[in-house]
């Protein structure tokens, strides 16, 4: 590569870094607060104004899930057809006026209904942003920028835990309850975002007017070259074929156990924390549970950066993912014999840690053999599978916990699933090698010549 080039690459990752990754991350970040906004409004208000069991929240939590998953590969395929900005933006939109309703939900019912129907309206985001980046640049690049993209997934619970409970403070806002007024308040920004995504996004490096006449060959040249390599070179172009395809339903397995943790962390920590009172007789007002509800995830979002920076470095390996998941799972359980609330939510910040640092290095892998619709229906159909996971862990959770009397059962759920990621992580990697395709990702472009020797050597040997 002469040194032009190289100024010209570079120059052209950063700009996609700089002016479309934050504005795709707020879209994120904005998304994840909204589905996890019944996760504040449960232990503060809502359960006891609807006499919601600890069942039923953790029903109404899960039931999101099975109108995105419905219609998640439908509305990824749709992305793909008429293009991320026109797609994205009215997905979003459609949330918000959904996530607007819930200041008004008076029943169980009512509330089961709207969380279908939120999920019905977010369907297709989240697979959707993590294809729409996948085309913005190469895959030597991908991991630093899907990691960039993810900071915003545990910033939502550190800027957006703090922010609900001052929501929730407002109590008689508009004459509404506090958990409504968090409602309301989380979901106007959401359409406006929306909007502005119609404006701000552009479906391909080609319309970008923000890239230079050089960067946009640069960019459109190499991304081509990719994916003539990537569907010269295997046989998963079709969308009919990602669907009996092995290492896809590895992989959405695989992700079924991360997300597993994840929500079953994200919908019950604040009630958990709620019974920090009567466990250990420790107490503390609103927005004193969220700023503890938020601590956990500032480090996840540095071990999220810095274990993403080691991966684009050496190039993303298995290790990367399976460690991560292996640690999560050996860590959640010990939680349940911390003793006081400090040694707890150390102990979760460990498992949250290491659930942030494995999921955008693990987003790098589909895009490896998948391309075209084919990765739009992939990418799609492990989120989906990943989303059973979210349904499953808000429903068992609440369920285990109402018949054991504890979150001890389904805390070792939840470690068990992580442990089971890492094992088959580790298989998928051993067969992918016995095939030929490694599954590991081969560094960034401008590392040293012995640096790509070695990782060369890696890939090889697994």
């Amino acid at each position: 590569m002469d040194t032009t080039q190289s100024v010209v690459e570079r120059s052209a990752i950063k700009k996609v870094a700089v002016r479309l990754v934050p504005f795709v991350a707020l879209m994120f970040f904005i998304n994840y607060l909204d589905r996890t906004a019944i996760s504040f409004a449960g232990p503060n208000g809502m359960n006891a104004d609807l006499a919601l069991s600890a069942a039923q929240f953790g029903f109404a939590s899960g039931v999101f899930f099975i109108g995105y998953i419905l219609l998640e590969v439908p509305s990824n395929l749709a992305l793909h057809k008429f293009g991320a900005r026109r797609w994205l933006a009215r997905i979003m939109v459609s949330w918000g006026i959904v996530s607007l309703l819930f200041t008004w939900v008076g029943s169980v019912e009512q509330l089961y209904v709207l969380r279908f129907i939120l999920g019905v309206a977010e369907a297709g985001f989240f697979p959707g942003a993590i294809l729409f980046l996948s085309l913005w640049v190469p895959s030597r690049h991908r991991s630093k920028i899907l990691a960039l993209f993810y900071l915003a997934q545990p910033l939502t619970t550190v800027i957006g835990a703090p922010l609900a409970a001052l929501l929730i403070q407002q109590h008689g806002l508009f004459g509404l309850e506090g958990w409504r007024v968090m409602y309301f308040g989380v979901a106007i920004p959401a359409i406006l975002i929306g909007i502005a995504a119609w404006f701000y996004l552009a479906d391909s490096p080609a319309k970008a007017k923000w890239l230079s006449a050089d960067e946009k060959t640069w960019l459109t040249g190499a991304l081509e070259k990719e994916k003539n390599a990537t569907a010269a070179s295997n046989n998963h172009g079709s969308v009919r074929t990602v669907f009996g395809n092995g290492r896809v339903w590895m992989l959405a397995l695989i992700y079924f156990g991360f997300i597993y943790g994840l929500y079953a962390l994200g919908f019950f920590l604040p009630t958990i924390i709620s019974g920090f009172e009567g466990l250990y007789g420790a107490k503390f007002d609103v927005f004193q549970k969220g700023l503890i509800t938020a601590i956990p995830y500032l480090p996840a979002a540095f071990a999220l950066y810095f274990w993403s920076k080691d991966a684009t470095k050496r190039g993303v390996k298995t290790w990367h993912i399976a460690v991560p998941a292996l640690v999560g799972g050996l860590s959640i359980p010990l939680a349940l014999f911390a003793g006081s609330p400090a040694a707890t939510i150390a102990i979760i910040t460990l498992t949250a840690m290491s659930i942030f640092a494995a999921l955008p290095n693990f987003w790098t892998v589909p895009t490896q053999f998948l391309t075209g619709a084919a990765a739009a229906a992939g990418i799609a159909l492990i989120n989906t599978v990943g989303n059973l996971a979210g349904f499953s862990a808000g429903y068992i959770t609440g369920w285990l916990k109402d018949w054991t009397g504890s979150y001890n059962v389904p805390m070792l759920v939840v470690g068990g699933f992580m442990i089971l990621s890492a094992i088959l992580m580790v298989v998928l990697a051993r067969s992918g090698a016995a095939n030929g395709t490694a599954v590991d990702v081969a560094p960034e472009a401008g590392e040293s010549e012995a640096g790509e020797s070695e990782a060369a050597e890696s890939a090889a040997a697994r």
